[in-house]
């Protein structure tokens, strides 16, 4: 889920010649498109869909049909960059990294992890783990971000590995430097850090498999039994890589869209209201299109082909704007307006193909809880301050955003 990071050569590269400031890509980090970068994915679109953006080195991708396109052929686009003879660094191959076949056999094992670590209870320990945290809030306003949507991730996903809970306060700010790294060709000083920070997660999944808790879980699974047997198919560092991915993810993927949502539903009129009556299947997947927490994702080009009116060529980057695709007026009908009764709704916000996200239903599941009990429990949720974003263009996220419950 990068724009950019795609190994050593090309982030070198970029340091040499760093996009202008009137790049709208490189806009997607300027403070004015933090906050709603649609009327830049709409220019994007409307004026060359489907372009060559010398800043980041890359073909750039707006429309739905062709970002679909790329993310689901693995044949012709490729996410493990070592297939169109770049160096990537050891601490990037992982389950998001690798393609075909290599990439089926660790994603089997961890598609096969989380349904034995998924108990029926799941749901219900969320919505108690929300109430628990909700309830230490009333009329004093509070840092939903930081208080509550991230605490409540970073508890799920570890209660899902069966590993204890990190330190929020030490996991923050290695976590933010991988989702920094990510924008590496946009802000090149960010890719030696983001490669240390993604070893150092690496390392405390490889001590779990070491000397796993007995928390059961996905590590458990892996520990024992058939998941042990299972796991002498996957390489060891691969493995550490993607139980870094999976706890990342997890933590960032899931807090930033909790967030978003809820910056979605208090600016829209009777938001909170509107989800309270609605199917939260369908409203869930509606805030994920809408929000698009992740924007972007990359492919190299692995033979000569055409996208769009476009010839692209073998050893070429391609960038998919998600963001872009899921505003897609071809695509969806009142594309800007937030419907939380829209169906069907092929949004791009997981992915597609070979790399869709392993934890999406995780992801759908946390925020229909979440959402839920704000919406029944607390109806007079209310911003109390305008949220403040995150200076992000692939995983566009929410530092603060201070709210009351009532």
């Amino acid at each position: 889920m990068t724009v950019t990071d795609r190994g050593t050569r090309r982030t070198q590269e970029a340091r040499v010649a760093a996009p202008p400031l009137t790049d709208p890509i490189r806009a997607l980090l300027e403070p004015p498109t933090l906050g709603d970068p649609a009327p830049t994915f709409h220019a994007l679109r409307s004026r060359d869909p489907v372009h060559w953006n010398d800043g980041i080195e890359s073909w750039v991708l707006t429309r739905h049909a062709d970002c679909l396109e790329v993310l689901k052929d693995n044949t012709r686009f490729g996410s493990d960059w070592r297939r169109a003879g770049e160096e990537v660094p050891a601490a990037l191959l992982s389950i998001q990294s690798l393609d075909p076949p290599e990439h089926t056999g660790v994603r089997q094992l961890l598609v096969a992890a989380f349904r034995a670590a998924s108990p029926g209870s799941l749901a219900e320990t969320i919505e108690r783990d929300a109430r628990e945290i909700l309830a230490g809030f009333g009329s004093t306003p509070f840092d939903f971000t930081g208080q509550v949507a991230e605490p409540l991730a970073l508890r799920t996903i570890t209660n899902l590995l069966g590993v204890p809970a990190p330190d929020l306060a030490w996991f923050r700010p290695i976590s933010a430097a991988v989702v920094d790294a990510m924008d590496a060709g946009l802000r090149p000083e960010t890719h030696e850090p983001g490669l240390a920070a993604r070893a150092e997660l690496a390392a405390l999944a490889d001590g779990w498999l070491a000397d796993p808790p007995d928390l059961g879980g996905i590590v458990g699974y892996l520990v024992t039994g058939v998941g042990r047997l299972d796991r002498a198919t996957v390489d060891r560092a691969v493995l550490d890589n993607s139980l870094r991915a999976v706890l990342h993810a997890g933590f960032e993927s899931v807090s930033r869209l909790l967030s978003h949502s809820l910056v979605a539903l208090l600016d829209t009129p009777d938001g909170m209201a509107r989800f309270r009556s609605a199917d939260p299947h369908l409203a869930v997947d509606e805030l994920v299109r809408h929000t698009s927490p992740v924007q972007a994702d990359a492919r190299v080009c692995l033979a000569d082909t055409t996208v769009g009116q476009a010839t692209v060529h073998q050893g070429q980057a391609v960038t998919v704007l998600i963001g872009a695709a899921n505003r897609d007026p071809q695509r969806f009908a009142d594309p800007d307006g937030l419907h939380l009764d829209r169906k069907p709704n092929p949004h791009l916000g997981f992915g597609r193909g070979a790399h869709a996200c392993v934890g999406s239903a995780l992801a759908g599941l946390v925020a229909r809880v979440l959402l839920g009990v704000l919406a029944h429990e607390h109806p007079d949720v209310h911003a109390c301050d305008a949220p403040i974003y995150r200076r992000n263009a692939t995983l566009r996220g929410v530092e603060r955003f201070d709210v009351c419950l009532t």
